[in-house]
């Protein structure tokens, strides 16, 4: 059987992804990657890490959407305070990978002012990503587990459950959740879920592996089943 290896919450962090791939000798014809969202954002190399997610996905590889693919999708077109909100998000950086010139760009501005940004044309090269991350599920389900960014409402079906619930939601999914699946995700920082570093795994049939990679910690990996974890920093 294939070993089944989930990883979260890259946020441009290119050089650990790679790392943390060849620490665990992922063979795309041997193992099922499950990568759960936030590739983009607050590190150096967003684009970059999307390339390499698009050619995993190609090989195989089951990739979803986060909460920052999420804002990045949302940010040319509808609310205006959709690009605020991605700029103040770490946005500005993964912008600047794609050639773009932003006039501030301190995040720490757009938390401070009530200034809404000019809209952005979007160039042919954000473009082509922005079309592919649309092609990306939200969650990925199996017959034990659920993989999904954020996790899973507690009172709501899975396939009835709000996009944005699924990645976005925190404390009411760590919490309130009960269901016989385990589910796995990332979103919050384990150190937020049980102040430590190390994977979270919850009485309550729910593992974090979100170790703040783009916070300067670390990046992991966990194996489905054996629940033996990999980790860079």
């Amino acid at each position: 059987m294939k070993r089944m290896l989930a990883i979260s919450d890259i946020h441009g962090e290119l050089d650990k992804f790679e790392r943390l791939l060849e620490l665990v000798n992922y063979n795309s014809t041997q193992d099922q990657l499950l990568l759960l969202g936030d590739f983009v954002d607050r590190g150096p190399h967003s684009r970059a890490v999307l390339d390499k997610v698009i050619e995993l996905k190609a090989e195989g590889a089951i990739a979803l959407v986060g909460n920052h693919e999420k804002m990045m999708m949302d940010a040319f077109h509808g609310d205006p305070m959709n690009l605020k909100r991605w700029f103040y998000n770490g946005g500005i950086k993964t912008l600047q990978n794609y050639g773009y010139e932003i006039a501030k760009d301190d995040a720490k501005y757009w938390f401070t002012t009530d200034e809404i940004p000019d809209p952005l044309y979007m160039n042919k090269e954000i473009q082509s990503h922005i079309e592919i991350l649309k092609t990306f599920p939200y969650y990925y389900e199996t017959d034990t587990h659920i993989f999904v960014h954020a996790g899973v409402h507690p009172e709501t079906p899975l396939d009835e459950t709000e996009r944005h619930t699924l990645v976005w939601i925190r404390d009411e999914f760590h919490q309130g959740y009960s269901g016989e699946k385990t589910v796995v995700f990332g979103h919050t920082p384990t150190k937020r879920l049980h102040k430590s570093d190390e994977v979270y795994f919850g009485e309550n049939n729910i593992i974090g592996i979100d170790g703040g990679c783009a916070y300067g910690g670390r990046l992991y990996c966990l194996e489905i089943g054996s629940s033996e974890v990999y980790y860079v920093e």
